[in-house]
């Protein structure tokens, strides 16, 4: 029964270290997505920093991504910028390997 318990622990283990990568990654993504967004609207650096604090909260509405995707797409139509819905999830996938990458190779040094 040892050995049963020693790997369910294990399991909680791995499953909460991801849990924990998972919030870092997508956290760091919408800092970058913020950027990327803030930028088409011409925000100062100070207002990108804000914005960003916007989208981090609007991750934290429901689960999954569509509560961010809501947000960043309604202020993108909000100032008329054209980015199409396609170009926008593609980022959004694009900054969250990246958010990954950076976390793990981290954690590696």
């Amino acid at each position: 029964m040892t050995t049963f318990n020693e790997r369910e622990r294990a399991f909680e283990k791995k499953f909460a270290l991801d849990q924990d990568l998972k919030f870092k990654a997508e956290a760091r993504r919408n800092n970058y997505l913020a950027a990327w967004i803030g930028e088409k609207m011409g925000l100062s650096e100070d207002e990108i920093k804000e914005y960003a604090k916007q989208v981090r909260r609007a991750d934290l509405e429901e689960q999954g991504d569509d509560d961010v995707f809501r947000k960043v797409r309604a202020d993108l139509d909000a100032k008329s910028i054209a980015v199409s819905d396609e170009e926008l999830r593609a980022a959004m996938g694009e900054f969250l390997a990246k958010a990954v990458t950076e976390i793990e190779a981290a954690k590696d040094d």
